[in-house]
Formats: C-alpha cells, structure tokens, sequence
C-alpha cells in the first residue's frame, strides 16, 4: 500500500510540523562513572572518542563512528543510579546502513561482558537488537527495511514485534570483513525511545507541540512518531514507568538532540510553543525546553562540529 504523503509545503509558522528533513542528534547521558561507560560504548559498540572538555565539575566526552557524533557522556557521579520506574530513557537506537553492519555491531557488543543482551525483534519496518549499558541505559541497535516494504492501514505505519533469531541472524549477515571493519562503518541516532508518564501528555508535547506526525498509535502502550514519514524518531511508553510524575535528578538520559535544517524551523518551533504556551530558550542555533516530565529536549541547527555539540 502506497504510504500516505507528508506535506512539505510552508505553512504559517504556528501550524507548520517538523522539516521533513528533521534528524536525530547525539543523545547525552549522565553517568557515573565515565571510564567504565567510555570503554564500554567504544569496546563493545565501536565508538571511538572524538572530544573531550571540562565544565567545572563535569567532564563531557562525545563518542561516535566515522567522526559522527553519536553519544554525548557527561561525568556527574554523585547522582542516583537509574529508576528503570521512571520517566527517561527506554533505550538510544543506534541505526546502521546495512545488514552486515549492524551483525557486526551486534556480535561486537555480545562478546563484552558487560553488555546485557534483552532481545531481538522484526518490527517490519526495521530489524533491531536490544542491550543494556553498564548503567542501566537501554540501546537498540538497528537497520531499516527499505521504505518500499512499510506497509500502512487505516493511515497508520504497520509495525509489530516478531521474533528475530539473533544466532540465525548473524550466521546470515556476518563476514570477515564486516567484523574487521566495524568500526569505520557508519552509524547514527536513529531515534530515541522514552519512557513517560501519560501518553495523551506526550502526544500533547511531541506531536502537538514540538511538530512531529503520529505514525503509530495503535501499539498498546505506546507512541510512535516523526518528520518526513520516517517509522519514528520519538517513541514514548508507558510500560513501566505509568503514572510517573517529573524526574528527579539522576544518572540516564540527560538531552534528546533534534536536528532542523535551518533558523526558519526554529522560528517556526518558537511559534508553536508560545501558541502552547511552553516556555524555552533560544539561543541563536537552537530551542532549547524541558518536556512534561523535566527531560531536556534541544532542538538545533546542524552542528558546525564536535565543539558546537559540546558548547550546547
């Protein structure tokens, strides 16, 4: 079935959704002990360090494949560990190009003995394994079915959770040659998966506020939305964490990075949420606000390099 069209057209500032070429950025998390969770994003993901720099107390260091930033890790160890009960993070998804990438990745991270496998899954639109940080920190790594193969009904993207053989998988997809060169294949934040407290709330700030479309609200639980008819850059879930109010400070997820491409998406933003009445800040290359729960959203303009995420 035909997918159903994404307008592009330039609408009024307050009406008009996300650029449909509108991206995910660098996730950031706050962890407790930066050694342990450098080395492991770098060993059993691949990531290599592409800078570091001290804020007062706080050392941020941005990791990522091919010199593309993927994960943004900042040194605050005296907070509270994860509440896997709360509003926050449900897992970083990690997108690869293709198949043999992602296997490589995949048998990477299986290896470390820290990583803690909890599952693989065919969504339909995306073939996706899951692991668990060394603190608590869900992250999906993933490739995209070909957009040609999505399937819709009733206006609503088709995806679902079939069982995916990992061992099948990679006796599929792995090679020599993927394996020794994984850490130079590409890699990006495909989307973010949160955990909250209401649906109907996040509808209200992501979808209604921020500008991203509904692709799936069908999935018990569960959110699924985007720019530009992706199957989702945000998903947010109430699986665990129903009823959960604002977050306290603690380790986890500590920004979600948007990307627009240019200063009239973010002029666009500001009118939305002044029609919604949130408050944020602009500072010239990004709307920076928190969403119902206290989870830091920043949504910007392409980053000129690493030092212009770390100055964020």
């Amino acid at each position: 079935m035909v997918a159903p069209t994404t307008s592009t057209q330039r609408t009024s500032a307050p009406d008009r959704i996300l650029d449909p070429q509108t991206v995910m950025d660098a996730v950031t998390l706050r962890v407790g002990d930066l050694s342990t969770m450098s080395s492991y994003y770098s060993d059993a993901l691949a990531f290599e360090p592409l800078e570091e720099r001290a804020r007062g107390n706080e050392v941020h260091r941005v990791l990522g494949r091919g010199g593309t930033p993927m994960l943004r890790l900042i040194e605050t160890p005296n907070l509270p560990a994860v509440d896997p009960r709360q509003a926050g993070l449900f897992h970083t998804a990690f997108l690869f190009d293709d198949a043999s990438a992602l296997a490589a990745t995949v048998y990477r991270a299986a290896q470390h003995p820290r990583s803690r496998f909890t599952g693989s899954s065919d969504h339909l639109v995306s073939e996706a394994f899951y692991f668990t940080d060394p603190e608590g920190n869900g992250v999906e790594l993933y490739v995209d079915r070909d957009r040609s193969d999505w399937t819709y009904a009733g206006g609503q993207l088709q995806m679902d959770s079939l069982y995916l053989d990992p061992n099948a998988y990679l006796r599929r997809h792995l090679d020599e040659n993927a394996v020794d060169s994984v850490a130079t294949s590409a890699g990006r934040v495909g989307h973010v998966h949160l955990q909250v407290g209401d649906i109907a709330r996040a509808r209200a700030f992501y979808v209604d506020a921020l500008g991203f479309e509904t692709t799936v609200a069908t999935y018990p639980g569960a959110l699924f939305a985007s720019a530009g008819g992706y199957h989702h850059h945000v998903a947010m879930n109430v699986w665990n964490s129903a009823g959960a109010g604002p977050r306290a400070a603690a380790l986890g997820l500590g920004d979600v990075a948007i990307t627009v491409p240019d200063r009239e998406d973010l002029d666009a933003l500001g009118a939305r949420l002044t029609r919604h009445r949130l408050a944020f800040a602009d500072t010239g290359r990004s709307v920076v606000l928190a969403d119902p729960w206290g989870t830091r959203v920043t949504v910007a303009l392409p980053a000129a390099g690493v030092d212009d995420l770390l100055g964020r």
